[in-house]
């Protein structure tokens, strides 16, 4: 069969096969199909290319490193899937890897697919801990499987699938007090799950303090501690994790997103001995037949060995500062009180504008300057940047110039 490459044509097979949703989506966009991809830039049908700002924080090594090619090329001419009877050197491999690069204490790695998996993951081990009652924040996003929507507190995505879990409990992000308050009422019982800055929640960073408080908390009441790191882990926030700043080790840690080397999709749970014990022990209470794979676990291993050689850890750290700071000078020269604010860690940075309509016409003026971002899935009136840390001056500039650009215009139509 043909690869299909016509806008029309493939447009036209989402809206017969996949989603009339999307089919209209990309219709609004302006019937952009990617094709291909290589750095920071993605090509699109025709050869147009876009400054990828976008991903949904799944690209900190940008698209096709050489590095993680490399070892997924040669893992699928060698073994890419295991037979799950034997053991298998790679997923071992990058599971010592995963371990030695999270916070002290977090020696066992369980490999999945995706992060809502690996928030499944967590939420099983801590029930067979005990742990059924589940506390999570407003906004927060954990994913949108059953176990991880109902930690997922919006009501968009949760009522359609009611009932969800019973016993969760959603409490305001940043506010120790409440969630120490919630676990008070369960003392033995509860599992928190949080992220150490909310992502789809519109770039929410909590008060300084907040994470070692929490836990506190969870330690004075018997409650297991899951930290979502999915979007803002290996480096996103310009430390290898979130919780590093607070000195804070969770009970589970969950990592995806980069984890892929923007290659193949990869998502794990790490945990302590001890919490992983249920698990250890009997290696079939909770199994994936694709998850681990050798091929994965290859792109898994390569991209934590580029983080580190090319020290882009700090590197996250120096360009999202820099990035910080000139967007924010930027939406005071041209738009005050149309953007109330800027704020974010690394390369994760949020735009919060006065109303959705303003976010919505920037998207798309970004997009006629050959720039891709993306909206926040809870927080409808931010404006999500996750560029990659492999970005080079040239690509700063393309964007300062974009970016200015395209708020201007959107400015002017007021």
């Amino acid at each position: 069969m043909a690869q299909v490459t016509a806008p029309d044509e493939t447009i036209e097979l989402y809206r017969r096969h996949l989603s009339t949703g999307r089919a209209a989506l990309s219709r609004l966009l302006g019937d952009i199909v990617e094709t291909a991809s290589n750095g920071v830039w993605v090509t699109a049908a025709g050869g147009r290319r876009f400054l990828d700002f976008g991903g949904y924080g799944v690209f900190i090594l940008g698209h096709r490193h050489p590095r993680v090619i490399e070892a997924v090329h040669r893992q699928l001419d060698l073994h890419p899937l295991a037979t799950r009877v034997f053991a298998e050197p790679v997923t071992a491999r990058a599971a010592e890897a995963l371990a030695a690069v999270t916070p002290p204490g977090l020696d066992y790695v369980h490999f999945v697919n995706s992060g809502t998996e690996a928030t499944e993951t967590a939420i099983k081990l801590a029930r067979a801990h005990g742990r059924t009652a589940l506390v999570s924040a407003r906004s927060g996003f954990h994913g949108k499987t059953i176990g991880a929507l109902s930690v997922t507190a919006n009501p968009l995505y949760q009522q359609p699938f009611a009932p969800l879990l019973t016993e969760t409990t959603h409490v305001g992000y940043g506010d120790a007090a409440e969630l120490r308050a919630a676990l008070a009422e369960r003392p033995g019982r509860a599992c928190v799950v949080l992220e150490p800055v909310q992502g789809e929640g519109g770039v929410v960073v909590p008060p300084r303090g907040y994470l070692r408080a929490v836990a506190d908390a969870c330690a004075e009441y018997g409650a297991l501690l899951v930290v979502d790191e999915i979007q803002t882990g290996l480096g996103r926030l310009g430390s290898w994790w979130g919780v590093e700043d607070e000195g804070v080790v969770p009970d589970m840690l969950l990592t995806g997103k980069g984890l892929s080397g923007g290659v193949v999709p990869v998502a794990a749970m790490v945990a302590r001995a001890d919490v992983y014990e249920p698990f250890g022990r009997d290696p079939f209470l909770h199994s994936s037949t694709f998850g681990g794979s050798p091929l994965a676990c290859a792109a898994a291993l390569a991209t934590i060995q580029v983080l580190q050689e090319e020290d882009l850890v700090h590197r996250a750290a120096k360009i999202g500062a820099r990035l910080l700071a000139e967007v924010r000078r930027t939406c005071e020269r041209h738009a005050p009180g149309r953007v109330t604010e800027v704020r974010g860690r690394g390369l994760l940075i949020g735009l919060e504008f006065a109303t959705q309509a303003d976010v919505g016409e920037l998207v798309l003026d970004l997009l006629a300057r050959g720039v891709l971002v993306n909206h926040s899935l809870n927080a409808s009136r931010v404006l999500r940047l996750t560029p990659p840390a492999v970005l080079e001056e040239s690509d700063l500039a393309f964007f300062h110039e974009a970016f200015d650009s395209a708020l201007r215009a959107v400015v002017s139509r007021a």
